[in-house]
């Protein structure tokens, strides 16, 4: 066996065993306790974290995190992803601390000369835009090791309401327009309830609560089930142009019926309690688009309508009322 693939091997196998003696692995390879010596220490030399331990019994073991062996890539597959770990940056917080930023400067590093020119070609021509939004690294990376070991978290929420303290159990996160979202259940509210990463203060993992079996085996995929609340309806009428403004958004575009004089119609099922919410996403559209149905929704806007009036309509010539 080469010297190369021995290396490539022992890597492998310090990586499954984390703990070790120089001469299991010599029985092991059939090689001699100085053969391996040598070797552990010029994967040491290579970067892989080994360290000996001292004291009877002595051995190795493998320090922090596993090194992975090495991985070959065709010149596109090098590319896409570099760009998939680069647009990572375009996040001002990341769950994965300085993770990501390593791997993008050790696989750059690696790179034939010429891929790493193509590249810097590239670099600025290519992006994964996404607005900046200020949150906690700390919070992020709490939050994605509960979802990794299955613990609850106890939180400090920011809400509408004020602070209240919680205790949840994360489902998942995601990003959306720059925000970071955890969908978890609430013990406080026995529900699952959307966290938005940016407004929780404070959080810590709580393993003297116990985590729950339904709830550990979601993903954000599923959707939760709200055959409990009360569903209505929502009606619009919507313009050529509004059908142009909201085609792309994700949650009004794909219920969104095209008509052959390019304006359109949407029915859409929501949650009674979520009315307010949906109605003033819709406001931003203005004339463009027109609710329909249900009567309360046009309640809603008129009482919108009447309270903007009130706040920019013209004083009366002597102050008084407009």
């Amino acid at each position: 066996m080469q010297k190369s693939q021995r290396l490539i091997q022992l890597m492998m196998r310090i990586n499954a065993k984390r703990s070790f003696t120089v001469r299991e692995l010599a029985e092991e390879f059939g090689l001699s306790t100085r053969t391996i010596t040598r070797d552990l220490q010029e994967l040491s030399e290579l970067g892989v974290p080994v360290y000996s331990i001292q004291g009877r019994g002595g051995g190795y073991k493998l320090l922090r995190e596993r090194v992975l062996p090495p991985i070959s890539f065709t010149e596109n597959e090098a590319v896409a992803l570099f760009f998939a770990c680069q647009s990572m940056d375009y996040y001002s917080s990341m769950p994965f601390g300085e993770g990501a930023e390593g791997a993008l400067h050790k696989f750059y590093h690696y790179l034939p000369a010429d891929i790493r020119e193509q590249i810097d070609r590239l670099k600025n021509r290519v992006m994964f835009w996404s607005p900046y939004r200020s949150m906690s690294v700390e919070i992020l990376q709490t939050l994605l090791q509960a979802i990794m070991i299955q613990s609850v978290v106890t939180i400090e929420y920011k809400s509408s309401s004020g602070v209240s303290k919680r205790d949840i159990q994360p489902i998942g996160l995601y990003a959306s327009s720059g925000y970071w979202y955890c969908p978890a259940y609430c013990f406080t509210r026995e529900d699952i309830r959307q966290f938005r990463a940016d407004r929780i203060l404070s959080a810590e993992l709580n393993r003297a609560v116990p985590g729950r079996a339904e709830v550990s085996r979601k993903t954000l995929l599923d959707k939760p089930v709200q055959t409990d609340q009360e569903q209505i309806t929502l009606e619009l009428e919507v313009t050529k142009k509004g059908v142009w403004m909201l085609e792309s958004n994700a949650r009004f575009g794909p219920h969104l019926h095209r008509h052959e004089d390019g304006g359109g119609t949407l029915t859409l099922e929501i949650a009674a309690q979520d009315m307010a919410f949906y109605l003033d996403l819709i406001w931003q559209w203005g004339e463009e688009v027109i609710i329909v149905e249900p009567a309360e929704a046009k309640a809603y806007m008129r009482r919108k309508m009447e309270a903007m009036r009130l706040l920019y309509g013209e004083p009366s010539p002597k102050g008084g009322p407009a």
